[in-house]
């Protein structure tokens, strides 16, 4: 296939659970990351819990492409799973996590941060979706991430799938995003003028040992400190693959729009910051039912119709990325619901038919176990 730029990879975090149980798992036998290694190469990996495993992408120019390899990721490692009595999940949260109960995996990093930050790394039972795109060169990175942060909290709308901590429901559409708020240096970035700004601004929490390094930075979107990309941070994973894929897919026609038209970001006022924040709050605790501010406007609109709005400024980039499939199933999500809605109804059927509130989220475990397999 011919390079249409602004090429992408995909990281997913997944859980490991107890197929009888359902509980997370504990500890994970090294043969599991052997063997993980051993199908998948590089790309498996591990997070900071035992419970957790994670998956890196190469570089993906097609959306059917990303579709294929993700979809032989997750199939190879839930098989992997079986083999040692376990389930593979996507979602955020898990709907019977207990994070007293958890181990953290024996890496120098993971041990520096436990220590660091304590209870929070204790607590940090969550599983996330990154994207990375590709910037072209002599394109300043930090100077695109001004014009798309205020797009985020769709990107977050669009993918919610953690509506459930410690076997209860929440309330909320994305707690994971909750759980990031209790961490330094997460959530929606302030804006930095350009990418020397913002490495000075990493170097000096390097010089007073706040940070190592800029990788510590962990805002919902940041510049990449490995690669030549701008990284989507702040959705949760996506228990449908398609979504998921659909989702890199809309922040790449996105990045390469404001590329080629600046002015596809709304005007940025000393109230902008604030109303992006807002927005985020809405998302995490309604999802695709929230109802975003326009601050210029000075009205709410439902998300449904801002992402066609959306659409309809991205049709170039659609056409030009061959990903109008993908385009349709978020116009879906963004009316049906994400995962988080799905979770929610699997739960609320199984306690009026008379389950337990335990069997009811045994059922939720059992659904998505199938549905990250879909």
């Amino acid at each position: 296939m011919d390079d249409p730029g602004f090429t992408f990879g995909i990281e997913e975090e997944y859980f490991l659970c107890d197929a009888g149980t359902r509980l997370l798992a504990r500890e994970l036998s090294p043969r599991f990351l052997v063997s993980a290694r051993e199908r998948l190469g590089d790309a498996a990996t591990t997070e900071l819990l035992q419970s957790q495993i994670e998956v890196a992408s190469p570089i993906f120019g097609h959306a059917t492409q990303a579709l294929a390899v993700m979809r032989r990721y997750r199939r190879e490692l839930a098989e992997l799973a079986i083999e040692h009595d376990l389930r593979l999940i996507a979602a955020s949260t898990h709907p019977l996590g207990d994070w007293g109960a958890q181990h953290v995996t024996g890496r120098p990093r993971y041990e520096k941060l436990l220590a660091e930050f304590r209870i929070l790394g204790q607590r940090n039972v969550i599983c996330g979706m990154h994207v990375h795109v590709a910037v072209p060169e002599g394109v300043d990175r930090v100077r695109l991430m001004n014009l798309a942060m205020p797009f985020l909290p769709l990107f977050l709308a669009l993918s919610c799938s953690s509506p459930f901590w410690h076997r209860r429901i929440t309330g909320l559409a994305s707690y994971r995003q909750s759980l990031y708020d209790e961490w330094p240096r997460s959530g929606v970035p302030d804006y930095f003028d350009d990418e020397e700004d913002y490495a000075a601004f990493a170097a000096l929490l390097a010089e007073v040992d706040a940070a190592p390094d800029a990788s510590y930075l962990w805002w919902a979107i940041r510049p990449s400190l490995s690669f030549p990309t701008l990284e989507l941070r702040i959705a949760d994973i996506c228990t449908q693959l398609a979504e998921g894929v659909a989702l890199a897919s809309l922040y790449r026609c996105l990045l390469a729009a404001l590329v080629d038209s600046p002015d596809l970001s709304p005007r940025r006022t000393t109230h902008t910051r604030r109303i992006i924040d807002e927005n985020r709050w809405r998302a995490k605790r309604d999802g695709v039912q929230a109802r975003f501010i326009d601050e210029h406007a000075r009205t709410t609109n439902p998300v449904p119709e801002v992402l066609d709005r959306l659409l309809e400024r991205l049709e170039p980039q659609i056409r030009r990325f061959d990903c109008a499939a993908q385009m349709d199933r978020l116009a879906v999500v963004a009316k049906a619901g994400s995962s988080s809605n799905a979770q929610l109804l699997v739960y609320n059927e199984a306690r009026a038919a008379g389950a337990g509130r335990r069997e009811a989220l045994h059922a939720v475990v059992d659904w998505l176990a199938r549905t990250t397999l879909a």
